[in-house]
């Protein structure tokens, strides 16, 4: 059994911003095999289906960022998954707009909602796609730039990061992580 989670916060004013583009992800995945998210449970929205003969689930936290690990470690706990079942999805802001880029482990690189999941689970040994967003410019804050829509130019190319960390996260059901990693980190 899997989990996929893509952060973000629940609200109508946040759909479309930079920090919630792991929601994005999620909502593609859920479309794409047909796996509606329609259970409240675990502090967030889930999912459950099969994919390629995998178990699915997929989560949205609805605790708001920073607290995206309550959510996740009572998924965990509840169906009793190892850690290495487990792949986030995130906005990062250390990356180009659109470029991904997977890992298995690391810090939380200053993201409220990883930090959070690495409380939660006592460790940094989980998979992850983290999907650029860039800086902001000078003169704008972290927090109003996270949460600001992206632009018509960026929209096109983070339309294309969504697509690739499906197919990412498609690819990751039959192979391990460390081969998916290396065919999308070049």
């Amino acid at each position: 059994m899997k989990l996929i989670v893509g952060l973000g916060n629940p609200g109508k004013q946040y759909e479309k911003t930079r920090h919630n583009i792991g929601f994005e992800v999620v909502d593609a995945l859920s479309e794409n095999w047909r796996i509606p998210l329609n259970q409240g449970k675990f502090k967030g929205i889930i999912g459950m289906g099969l994919v390629n003969g995998e178990k699915v689930i997929l989560l949205k936290p609805l605790t708001y960022m920073n607290l995206s690990g309550e959510s996740i470690r009572a998924v965990i706990d509840y169906y009793d998954l190892e850690q290495e079942d487990l792949l986030v999805i995130y906005d990062d802001l250390d990356l180009p707009v659109g470029k991904i880029r997977l890992r298995q482990k690391g810090s939380a690189g200053g993201h409220n909602g990883i930090k959070s999941t690495i409380a939660h689970l006592g460790s940094q040994q989980f998979n992850r796609i983290r999907i650029g967003i860039d800086r902001p410019l000078t003169g704008i804050k972290v927090p109003d730039y996270v949460l600001g829509r992206f632009t018509k130019e960026e929209q096109n190319v983070m339309a294309n990061a969504v697509i690739k960390s499906t197919e990412a996260c498609n690819q990751w059901l039959d192979e391990p992580f460390l081969q998916v990693m290396n065919k999308y980190n070049q």
